[in-house]
């Protein structure tokens, strides 16, 4: 039996060691791999090959989006309990976005493993930035068809939720979320927003608040609104709380 009896294609036999050692890496043991092959193949290749069963991943990307937004929106749901809808809306959409799953991609090589076209591979698209994008979500989605949500919960530990605490995707939320998040992290105690003046006409008020942690100022901003007022206090707390 030719030792290309299950791997007919030369390029897809020499992935096989690659996709190993990947799986590997990333601590994850597939019962199908040919669900892996497929996260890994793009429409280019198996124009290429029409003789051979092989299929891309875009199904694959259908379903790893899905399964990406669900696993996302429950880590955010519990670690932010006091975020709005909108908000919690607004973060997930910064951390599934096409730059941050190419980041995601690019940190564990998936570029490296693409199976392309001739076509494909000569014009770059192995760095192309939707290519890694969607290899991502597809990889997702395989993950779950193989072994179920936990192990794309426990890989998403690995790989994305770090970012998450780190504050990677802060910057789309507003000061006072940002704010609460420090506070919260650091188990530092509850914030307190008060409104200490009001001052000008009715049609042009200003207003000043201050934020406070355990009795303690740690902003002050003025604002058009209640809620401008604050948003400046937070900014100006936030400042003054996170390393320069």
């Amino acid at each position: 039996m030719s030792k290309h009896s299950n791997y007919k294609d030369k390029r897809l036999y020499y992935k096989k060691d690659e996709f190993k050692k990947f799986q590997e890496l990333i601590g994850i043991s597939f019962n199908n791999e040919k669900l892996l092959f497929q996260a890994f193949t793009h429409s280019s290749y198996v124009n290429e090959h029409r003789k051979k069963p092989y299929e891309d991943n875009e199904r694959l990307e259908f379903l790893g989006d899905a399964v990406l937004e669900l696993t996302v929106s429950q880590f955010l749901f519990s670690k932010y309990p006091t975020m709005s809808e909108g908000d919690l809306t607004k973060l997930r959409a910064a951390i599934v976005c096409e730059p941050s799953l190419v980041s995601f991609a690019n940190e564990l090589s998936f570029g490296y493993l693409v199976l392309l076209g001739k076509g494909e591979e000569m014009t770059g698209g192995r760095a192309r930035p939707a290519l890694l994008a969607d290899v991502f979500e597809a990889f997702i989605g395989a993950l779950y068809l193989d072994q179920g949500l936990t192990p794309v919960v426990q890989f998403l530990e690995k790989v994305v939720f770090p970012k998450i605490n780190d504050g990677a995707f802060s910057h789309v939320m507003d000061f006072k979320s940002q704010l609460q998040e420090l506070v919260q992290r650091d188990n530092k105690g509850a914030l307190e927003y008060k409104i200490l003046q009001e001052k000008g006409p009715a049609h042009n008020r200003e207003f000043i608040a201050t934020v406070s942690l355990a009795g303690e100022i740690l902003g002050t901003g003025t604002g058009r609104s209640k809620k401008e007022a604050e948003q400046h206090a937070a900014q100006e707390a936030l400042s003054k709380l996170q390393p320069k």
